[in-house]
């Protein structure tokens, strides 16, 4: 039997299939694998988890990948194929032992493609697979305490991460310093890996386009001066949990508009987390940030979403999980539990935070001040020591 908290997960997918009227689930999402089982692996070579509607799920993965499964997993039907083998072969036997002629999967899973689809059918004529949408991303979206203390966890990485580059940065130096103070502080705080996230310099990457262009540029090496803002955004994960935050850091005292509009962000931002109460619908709670930045004149035009789900992040082609986010058409309700990364932006400024939805509203997880921070200046113990 499942121990917790993965027997309530797995209740979870097993309600999913049998509204869908499937007898199995293929699992070959990389964060529904971890969320599932315990344990993830790239798609480097096909691989999954077969759910029977009753009985023991199955493990189908490289031999390679084999030890480290069993020491990650709480499943014991672990079957490897070697390199030279056909993984299709393999996931096809699992299912035809279980005997199943619907089969659920998410057609939206990165690992179900179109050439899985087809290898497996053509090995199992008889069998129909059917789309559970959204199975892979929806049925994670509210966080158990163990998802919770990990990010918890990996809140702290930020604040102290942060702390430590608003710290350490000063004329001079790049982009690219900001990122290895960012990097050590994650790896020797208990981070997954040193992936730090976008690090800019605001004003000059977004001289060249729209006023979000600062956001999502790659690392250059231009030099800060006086009067600059460093754009800061970091994304450290814990056991593949991600937290994130986005602030602005100014290289000497920062123009007075420039705290001005920070002020706004923060209040407008203060007021979707007050709203960010269960069953309150997404796109309501977008307008509080959206409408007001645009007839106030902050934003010219506002074509991105203003917050994301969070949670795992495995092996995996993208860098957010956008499947509930925040936009003028987002229908879906707020539920207890559920947590977002939360962003606005505006001037060249930006301000993030990692929230979790509680019957008051967003509560936040991180804890930096929420201003622009000044380079050389100590922020570790302004709310509790971040570092």
């Amino acid at each position: 039997m499942a121990p917790e908290p993965y027997r309530r997960r797995l209740a979870l997918l097993r309600q999913a299939m049998h509204e869908a009227d499937v007898g199995a689930y293929l699992c070959d999402h990389a964060e529904m694998l971890q969320w599932l089982t315990g344990y993830t692996v790239s798609d480097t070579f096909y691989r999954g988890c077969v759910v029977p509607l009753e009985g023991e799920p199955v493990w189908v993965l490289r031999r390679i990948d084999e030890l480290p499964c069993k020491a990650a997993t709480w499943l014991s039907d672990i079957r490897p194929y070697a390199d030279e083998a056909n993984a299709y072969d393999h996931m096809a036997c699992a299912l035809k032992e279980i005997g199943a002629t619907r089969v659920g999967a998410d057609f939206n899973s990165y690992g179900f493609t179109v050439h899985a689809w087809h290898s497996l059918s053509r090995r199992l004529p008889d069998v129909e697979f059917v789309d559970i949408a959204g199975s892979a991303n929806l049925l994670r979206a509210v966080k158990d305490e163990t998802e919770l203390g990990k990010l918890a966890q990996a809140c702290r990485i930020a604040d102290g991460a942060m702390a430590a580059v608003a710290k350490g940065i000063g004329v001079g130096m790049r982009p690219r310093d900001a990122s290895a103070i960012a990097s050590n502080h994650y790896l020797t705080n208990g981070s997954d890996d040193y992936w730090v996230g976008p690090v800019s310099i605001s004003r000059r990457a977004a001289q060249g386009g729209h006023d979000m262009g600062f956001l999502h540029t790659m690392l250059r090496e231009d030099r800060l001066a006086d009067g600059d803002i460093l754009h800061v955004e970091l994304v450290p994960r814990v056991g593949g949990y991600s937290a994130r935050i986005m602030r602005s850091i100014s290289v000497g005292t920062p123009d007075p508009q420039m705290i001005t509009v920070m002020a706004r962000l923060c209040a407008l931002q203060d007021a979707q987390f007050a709203a960010m109460r269960p069953e309150a619908v997404a796109r309501d709670v977008d307008a509080i940030l959206r409408a007001p930045l645009l007839e106030e004149g902050l934003r010219s035009d506002f074509s991105n979403i203003t917050g994301y789900q969070l949670g795992l992040y495995a092996k995996t082609p993208r860098s957010s999980d956008t499947s509930l986010s925040f936009h003028p058409a987002a229908d879906w309700r707020l539920h207890e539990g559920q947590v977002f990364h939360m962003y606005a932006t505006a001037q060249g400024l930006a301000l993030s935070e990692t929230v979790v939805v509680t019957p008051e509203g967003a509560r936040r997880m991180t804890a930096t001040p929420r201003r622009i921070l000044i380079a050389a200046q100590d922020y570790r113990n302004e709310t509790g020591d971040m570092a």
